[in-house]
């Protein structure tokens, strides 16, 4: 079955306030971002979950992880003149977006004094399979370690998730957010890096700009904005995400005998709007069934986007309970196939492509019938996954496909 998250017992602070949200929807997948409404500058936003820090208040301390090995604490950058703090996280794809951007912060003010650093506030195990839909990672803290290495980022990334002790002094509403402090530590800024996660359509730059104010001895034009992305996912989040699951675990699994013709018009893939991401194993197959856990996180992550994942057993057919009670176990409620023949060579035919007969052998096919990517023996989840990424349109909103198809 998929890798299992540990569900902590929801922990809902016993300080949470009840006030009214405000969200700014980017799509079905992303999770509702409450505005950040000011009613004086000393004021704190309206938040669902913790007040947000108010402007004119001093940085709270922190002692956290960092992915360089190394603890990261509020004194560390006692020398920067200004200190930039950005609640970010992996999984959200407008923090994705923003990446490039916190990558030129940092490296652009550096050396007039400016340290940048981000912290990911999210506590990972609130987070639903569903909304890791535009992800290759989740935000736990090995997973940062893996996001910060593929995108080279210059700036300490610092773990919060296990307590969110933090991110409760804090108050992020969504990722990113940004707090800007002058020398002195107080706050002269907090709320979006720019006015658009694609960066071509951004017109306004309020963070940057408070940066400029503050290295000039002005006072911050604009003081507070909203933080639009993501919602931060707050702990008391957790019975949601342990209720999904639990749904998903619920759905029937089934396997159905599927012929060698029909298996060649299943790898053309003509006449669909999806991509497909076909696995074939076998139960005898010890990597296929080592494997298959990652296969099946893959269905949950990706359901809502343009992709069906199918698995194609090459048992003999009389082994169709075999691989039903396995498939069972696994609790692959996706497309299951079992090829209808004792001769397994006629599977390999049937498929083409290149493949010898060796399992498990991985296919990413586009909607053209085009391989877009292929894997035969142990498959590496996050090669797959960022195969799949890259090719998957834009089917919610523009610019992620250009993320995936970038390097920076």
């Amino acid at each position: 079955m998929p890798t299992k998250r540990t569900l902590a017992t929801t922990r809902i602070p016993a300080r949470l306030t009840a006030f009214l949200s405000f969200s700014i929807a980017f799509g079905l997948f992303i999770c509702p971002a409450p505005f950040a409404q000011q009613s004086g500058d000393h004021a704190p936003p309206v938040v669902d979950g913790y007040p947000v820090l108010a402007i004119g208040s001093a940085a709270p301390d922190f002692s956290l992880p960092g992915v360089d090995g190394k603890t990261h604490s509020l004194k560390d950058y006692a020398g920067s003149k200004v200190l930039v703090i950005i609640f970010t996280c992996d999984h959200c794809p407008v923090a994705q977006m923003y990446e490039k951007r916190i990558k030129e912060l940092a490296a652009g003010y550096k050396d007039r004094g400016v340290a940048v650093i981000a912290i990911m506030g999210n506590d990972p195990r609130a987070e639903m399979y569903s909304e890791l839909g535009y992800t290759d990672v989740g935000d736990y803290f090995p997973d940062m370690k893996v996001r910060a290495a593929y995108r080279g980022f210059n700036f300490p990334y610092l773990y919060d998730g296990d307590t969110q002790a933090v991110a409760r002094k804090y108050g992020p509403t969504a990722t990113p957010h940004a707090f800007i402090f002058d020398q002195q530590r107080v706050l002269r800024y907090e709320g979006r890096i720019d006015s658009n996660p694609r960066e071509a359509l951004a017109t306004k730059h309020e963070a940057r700009d408070a940066i400029e104010d503050l290295l000039a001895g002005r006072d911050v034009a604009v003081k507070t904005t909203p933080a639009v992305g993501c919602s931060t996912k707050w702990a008391f989040k957790e019975d949601s995400a342990k209720a999904q699951a639990g749904a998903d675990d619920a759905k029937p699994v089934n396997v159905d005998l599927v012929t060698a013709p029909e298996l060649t018009t299943l790898i053309k893939n003509h006449n669909t709007d999806k991509l497909l991401l076909v696995n074939f194993w076998a139960t005898w197959c010890t990597p296929c069934l080592a494997e298959f856990p990652e296969i099946e996180k893959m269905v949950r992550m990706y359901g809502d986007r343009q992709v069906q994942i199918v698995t194609v057993s090459i048992n003999s057919p009389d082994e169709k309970q075999l691989v039903l009670g396995f498939l069972q176990k696994q609790h692959a409620f996706n497309r299951n196939l079992l090829f209808d023949s004792n001769d397994a060579a006629e599977a390999v035919s049937a498929v083409g492509s290149g493949w010898k007969g060796g399992v498990p052998l991985t296919l990413l096919i586009g909607m053209d019938g085009k391989v877009l990517y292929s894997t035969q023996g142990d498959m590496d989840p996050l090669v797959v996954q960022r195969a799949l990424l890259k090719n998957l349109p834009d089917d919610r909103y523009r610019g992620q496909q250009a993320y995936w198809d970038s390097s920076f």
